[in-house]
């Protein structure tokens, strides 16, 4: 698997290594200071009062989408709203049942437990976490072989919110244990602006109306990328401009980050004229186009398809991958078979 594109993204939804204590500081901590996703948080905040109301924990919650849209920070809004801590872990990290087993008997009532990367849990791991969600129990292996013995084990009511980038991979038995299911959309600008100018005010950095609009067509429908791009182009501000982020050092220092003004990079753009110029266009399936532009095949479908979707640049078909006319429009590219025939008549 080649990820050797990733880390060097400027909007690459994934979470970047640095970023992890400035995305905590700007991270919403309750649901009323949550931008976006309506849907969820009105839900959300019903089932959480019921729940406080009962003195029950909070039902199981599985949220799935594409990266950086907010699934963490809902979690930890979850844990906060309940008045309880949070444990966070994601599925590579529990690799034994046991592993599994240790975190489970150390929670204490109404806790949360946070799986990121749900769908990559361990098949004999999932075998355990089925009676623990359904029933709160867990079966423990004392000894080995003929001597072995099976414990049950009760443990305290908890709720588990899974999250994952690929609810195809998940196992229906999984699936079905979540009492809360919810997908993420991508966000529109004007609360993707409503996002960007409560970090600019969190950030302490002045900035223009027009920059906030700019950056909010820019980021891909990603809060991840929105709050990414303001710290790049309030370090271009401070060395370029007064300190300001204004509309003209916003457009400058995107030029000089490599995204376009859809807020594709040149990852983005390779994708699809590979689509257009290699492959006609499509269809082409995935593994083919990803062996052609030297990347992993799972990355393109997380990382890259589900905003190029959003755009209305590629279509997925069971034949493959296609490029859509607006792709080609995009580009510039003369698309084949759309005539320009209805446009003249217009013009004359």
């Amino acid at each position: 698997m080649s990820h050797h594109t990733t880390p060097t993204r400027v909007v690459d939804p994934a979470r970047h290594r640095e970023e992890v204590e400035s995305e905590a500081s700007l991270r919403p901590k309750r649901l009323t200071e949550f931008i976006g996703q309506q849907q969820l948080k009105e839900n959300l905040s019903i089932f959480i009062q019921a729940a406080r109301a009962r003195g029950e924990s909070l039902d199981h919650v599985l949220l799935f989408g594409p990266p950086g849209l907010g699934k963490t920070t809902i979690a930890t809004i979850i844990a906060n709203e309940m008045g309880v801590p949070i444990h966070i872990t994601s599925g590579p990290a529990i690799e034994r049942p046991g592993d599994l087993a240790a975190i489970l008997t150390s929670m204490e009532a109404g806790q949360v437990l946070f799986i990121d990367e749900i769908h990559r849990l361990s098949r004999a791991v999932e075998e355990v976490l089925y009676p623990a969600m359904e029933d709160f129990q867990i079966d423990i292996v004392l000894g080995k072989g003929a001597g072995a013995r099976s414990l049950r084990l009760d443990l305290p009511p908890f709720t588990v919110v899974g999250a994952t980038t690929r609810a195809g991979l998940l196992t229906s038995p999984l699936r079905d244990r979540f009492g809360i299911v919810h997908y993420f959309q991508f966000y529109t600008p004007e609360e993707l602006a409503q996002i960007i100018r409560r970090s600019a005010r969190i950030l302490q950095v002045a900035i223009e109306e027009p920059a906030v609009q700019e950056i909010a067509m820019r980021s891909r429908g990603t809060p991840r990328i929105a709050n990414r791009l303001l710290r790049r182009i309030r370090d271009f501000a401070q060395v370029l401009g007064e300190g300001k982020i204004t509309l003209e050092i916003t457009q400058d220092a995107l030029q000089r980050l490599g995204v376009d003004p859809l807020g594709l990079d040149e990852m983005d753009i390779k994708i699809l004229r590979t689509l257009i110029e290699k492959f006609g266009g499509g269809p082409v399936g995935l593994e083919t186009l990803a062996a052609s532009i030297q990347e992993d095949a799972g990355t393109i479908e997380d990382m890259y398809e589900p905003f190029l979707m959003q755009l209305g640049f590629i279509q997925r078909t069971p034949r493959g991958r296609l490029a859509t006319p607006q792709a080609y429009a995009h580009l510039g590219i003369p698309c084949p078979g759309v005539s320009l025939q209805p446009r003249l008549e217009m013009d004359t």
